[in-house]
């Protein structure tokens, strides 16, 4: 791979970073519950999304534009740290319910979602 591309996946990762904070304060704006639904709903568009994007290049030898979305701009997008650090908050503040939901019910939501993803981008 050549040095542009890193750039340019490196220029990616902040885009998605920047996403991320954005989209992550409006949800948490308008949703008081104690739940990290900004987190939540970010590692769920992003395997939705991630997923898509690898079902459009299951028929493609070289996808650079993969590594540059898929690595950078989602690589930046999603946060897995997040999740599980926020997990850990409710296991301190005895929250279990919302712990679980959080960690078991993410994982399990967003692969789902990645799966409806490369599902639909092999239709495309």
């Amino acid at each position: 791979m050549s040095a542009g591309l890193f750039l340019l996946a490196m220029l990616g990762g902040g885009v998605g970073a920047v996403a991320r904070f954005v989209i992550d304060g409006l949800i948490m704006r308008h949703v008081r519950s104690g739940f990290p639904w900004g987190t939540f709903v970010i590692n769920t568009t992003g395997s939705l999304i991630l997923g898509f994007l690898t079902g459009l290049a299951a028929g493609s030898a070289d996808a650079p534009w993969l590594f540059v979305l898929g690595g950078g701009v989602l690589g930046g997008y999603t946060t897995f740290s997040t999740a599980m650090v926020d997990t850990v908050h409710m296991i301190h503040a005895r929250t279990w319910g919302r712990s679980l939901v959080n960690s078991v019910g993410m994982i399990i939501v967003t692969v789902v979602a990645a799966t409806l993803g490369l599902l639909l981008g092999r239709l495309v």
